[in-house]
């Protein structure tokens, strides 16, 4: 009987902390553009924390990218899963998903102001802690950080999770970020070349940065829809829970190092 209450305790426990995770849709202004995003923290975690900014996918800010932002609230960081297309639009094929995040990579000042404009409402948040801010992406988001990073944000780190290297801009700005990138080695959008051009870029930076492949991830690793969205389309993209599971731990130790 003692250890079935003890068990029991230990669940309510566990659930009294995950109740603890607030998630809240949010609107923020980039010019004249509004921007519908989702800020999440963890309302029994006291005082100011680290702020982390979650850039979605290319299909949009969507479910995955607000449960990435409730997963970081529930480690312990105020978390903004932005919108990098306005209006909180999301893509339902692949098609529109190339244009809108197309019209973004294309346009480097738009990408920055629409990115530092939930920087700006990141800060201003009461749980935050402005000079601790990091910022991680995913796919299209990979890319995007990644271009915040080597055009001289003033980030503690970026973390890219099956990001795009192709079609990155030069490296134009003292890298104050540290970075990490977490890429699939069966990634077929990602090339040896791509990887070695990168690498030859921000040696010559003088950047700090890791690169971790996982062999046997495909394109979008991290997200259980990849498999999905591959059939659906006839796109190389592949969930893979291993290495899902081993870059999000790469990212905690990441985050461990550089908010010490």
């Amino acid at each position: 009987m003692l250890r079935f209450v003890s068990a029991l305790l230990l669940l309510l426990a566990g659930l009294s902390a995950q109740a603890a995770v607030i998630g809240q849709e949010v609107s923020y202004q980039a010019g004249d553009t509004v921007m519908k995003g989702y800020l999440a923290w963890d309302d029994a975690v006291q005082g100011k924390r680290p702020g982390i900014l979650v850039v979605h996918e290319w299909w949009g800010h969507n479910a995955y990218v607000r449960r990435r932002a409730e997963m970081l609230a529930a480690l312990g960081y105020t978390a903004l899963a932005v919108d990098m297309y306005g209006d909180g639009k999301t893509a339902a094929h692949p098609e529109d998903a190339g244009k809108f995040s197309g019209a973004v990579r294309k346009d480097l000042p738009l990408m920055k102001a629409r990115f530092e404009a939930a920087r700006r409402f990141l800060d201003e948040q009461p749980t935050v802690d402005p000079d601790r801010t990091a910022a991680i992406g995913y796919c299209f988001g990979g890319s995007v950080v990644l271009e915040m990073a080597r055009t001289g944000e003033d980030l503690d780190g970026v973390v890219s999770f099956h990001g795009s290297l192709g079609g990155l801009g030069p490296v134009t700005g003292e890298i104050k970020a540290r970075v990490l990138v977490a890429n699939g080695a069966d990634d077929p959008f990602v090339t040896a070349e791509q990887i070695e051009m990168f690498k030859q870029d921000m040696d010559a930076a003088g950047a700090n940065y890791s690169f971790i492949n996982y062999p046997g991830a495909k394109h979008s690793f991290t997200n259980p829809d990849a498999d999905k969205y591959g059939e659906q389309f006839g796109l190389p993209l592949a969930y893979n829970a291993a290495a899902d599971e081993a870059s999000w731990q790469a990212m905690q130790d990441f985050f461990n190092l550089i908010f010490e």
